[in-house]
């Protein structure tokens, strides 16, 4: 996208634009909502062990903790921005609050694996109500320069907050106990909801923008979508027990996303509201390579802490919070790498996602030829540098690419489009998570748990590759503007 489309898309408009005076309080607060929500989709990754053993269930059942979370997550962000576009986001955030607050209560307290998954997919569909209003909060709020600060400030909010989940559960975990210390994870969500709530209240406006979008939910495009992603996650998640039964279900997967589509544009031209207005992904440069992007991206990232995290509990015997700093560096490489990033990505373009996911490749492919087999002292040595690397090249791919693939989306579709960016995110979430956690199973039943993991960070690096053939395309076409 050149850097005109980029201030078009910013000023279109800007006849009717009244900068708000607390416009940065709101965005500050909107942010610490989405830092919450969004932390959970990572902060469990150091859990998984003490959660298996503390729930006495498999490691089939516990990918549902994260993967379920990221699904219903998804499965609602665009609902949720459409819900907010119609009746405001103050309204909004302060349903999908109380809905996590209750459903994080609810996980913390479950006495089984059963009633903590079911808990864990109203959690994330709370989550996925709260998420989309912070996109919609900024396309109504800011306009030229500050747009492009403020996503890079939500783009920093989603990088770190998956980076620096390890290492909160991990120190949560030390201070609780192992016994049951994965449960204050959730628990701590209560009194900081509660607080946030409060801060919504005072801060948030009850209106920040005109009426008329419509509140229609499109429950048909949400099933659809939902049987789509579940018909190639199931399969997935079961192939890790070695239960092959379910691979036939594959076939769903093409099926269900064309009536998906086909559904979605009968929509539009009976003129009524899609869960996801496909025609907006031709319509606006950028947005569907964009989209694109961000899914493949965090298909390729999001298991690639999972599956070390459980390597250096399981096999290396290190405590929740040493595998969780051993990972710190990548959260420090994302907060160093998101905002600088975002500074010049409407000047620079495609470039430099496409940058940051060779960086963010380097790193893994490094990391998976000299973190296996390492142990004692050595792992710091191994693991700072390489996963800071990583985390320099993952903060950079997130908030370009959101600025970038939103940046000519009008403000009236905002919580729309934004929803709809994230529920890529957010799948991709769900379906990496379940495919490294299985390669890493699957290939540990064959060979050693180092070869393994080995194995699992290649598989990442497979999937990384894609989102870099997305982005090349997009800067080919930049090019040619």
């Amino acid at each position: 996208m050149s850097e005109e489309a980029v201030r078009a898309g910013s000023e279109q408009t800007v006849d009717d634009y009244t900068p708000h005076p607390h416009r940065w309080r709101i965005l500050t607060v909107s942010l610490v909502i989405g830092f919450m929500a969004l932390l959970d989709v990572s902060i469990v990754n150091v859990a998984i062990p003490s959660m298996r053993r503390g729930l006495d269930t498999s490691s089939g059942a516990i990918q549902w903790v994260v993967s379920g979370y990221a699904l219903s997550f998804g499965l609602t962000l665009v609902a949720g921005g459409r819900l907010g576009d119609a009746y405001g986001r103050r309204r909004l955030m302060l349903v999908g609050l109380l809905g996590f607050v209750l459903t994080s209560a609810a996980v913390g307290l479950a006495p089984n694996a059963a009633l903590v998954i079911a808990a864990r997919l109203l959690q994330g569909a709370s989550a996925g109500l709260l998420t989309p209003q912070n996109s919609g909060l900024i396309q109504h709020l800011f306009r030229g320069a500050e747009r492009g600060k403020a996503f890079g400030l939500f783009g920093l909010t989603v990088s770190v907050s998956a980076a620096a989940g390890p290492v909160l559960g991990g120190l949560i975990i030390a201070l609780a106990g192992t016994a049951d210390g994965w449960r204050y994870l959730f628990l701590i969500n209560v009194p900081i909801g509660v607080v946030a709530a409060a801060l919504v209240i005072r801060l948030v406006p009850k209106r920040l923008d005109k009426p008329g979008a419509s509140a229609r939910i499109d429950l048909v495009g949400a099933a659809l979508l939902g049987a789509t992603v579940l018909a190639l996650l199931y399969p997935v998640v079961r192939v890790e027990g070695s239960d092959y039964a379910a691979l036939p279900l594959l076939v769903g997967v093409p099926l269900f996303g064309w009536a998906f589509i086909r559904w979605e544009r009968h929509l539009v031209a009976t003129g009524r509201a899609p869960l996801l207005d496909v025609s907006l992904l031709g319509r606006i440069p950028g947005y569907a390579n964009g989209m694109g992007v961000g899914a493949l991206y965090f298909t390729g990232y999001t298991g690639t802490l999972l599956v070390l995290s459980i390597y250096l509990q399981e096999q290396l015997d290190l405590s929740a919070l040493h595998a969780g700093l051993l990972m710190a560096p990548f959260a420090i490489g994302s907060a160093v790498s998101a905002p600088l990033t975002s500074r010049v990505v409407t000047r620079a373009g495609r470039i430099v996602t496409v940058a940051a996911l060779l960086v963010t490749m380097i790193g893994i492919a490094v990391a998976a030829i000299v973190i296996p087999h390492q142990g004692g002292g050595t792992l710091w040595l191994v693991c700072v540098p390489t996963l800071l690397l990583t985390g320099l090249g993952g903060g950079g791919v997130i908030s370009p690419n959101m600025t970038l693939s939103l940046s000519e989306v009008p403000p009236r579709m905002g919580g729309a489009a934004g929803g709809a960016l994230q529920t890529g995110q957010r799948i991709g979430t769900a379906i990496g998570a379940a495919i490294l956690m299985t390669v890493y199973g699957y290939a540990g039943r064959r060979v050693s748990a180092a070869t393994s993991l080995r194995i699992a960070l290649l598989t990442a690096v497979v999937l990384l590759a894609l989102a870099l053939a997305m982005a090349l395309r997009a800067l080919r076409a930049q090019a040619q503007d």
